[in-house]
């Protein structure tokens, strides 16, 4: 299975939908000067979900051997509207449940 096929995956079971991918985009975070994150994200078209048109999704491996790998989708919504904008609601999130 492919990354793509595996975030396809993901979506699907999160999402209820199909996805289709349509580009990979470099995003770099910073903060303070600091990088925060630094990866490439996925955008698929989602065929089939009731409120969204597109997702932006990634992994990333984690030092937890229960789960090693971690998957993020973000919706493609307002305020959602970019690649960039994804990560940061992500990182917010997180932040937000530590």
């Amino acid at each position: 299975m492919t990354y793509l096929d595996e975030l396809r995956d993901v979506i699907r079971r999160l999402h209820g939908a199909d996805a289709a991918h349509v580009e990979s985009v470099p995003v770099k975070e910073v903060f303070k000067g600091k990088t925060v994150w630094e990866g490439v994200v996925e955008v698929f078209d989602l065929h089939g979900h009731p409120t969204a048109s597109r997702v932006y999704a990634w992994a990333h491996d984690t030092d937890d051997p229960a789960a090693p790998r971690r998957h993020v989708t973000v919706l493609h919504s307002h305020p959602i509207e970019s690649a960039r904008q994804a990560v940061r609601a992500a990182i917010v999130q997180e932040f937000r449940e530590q």
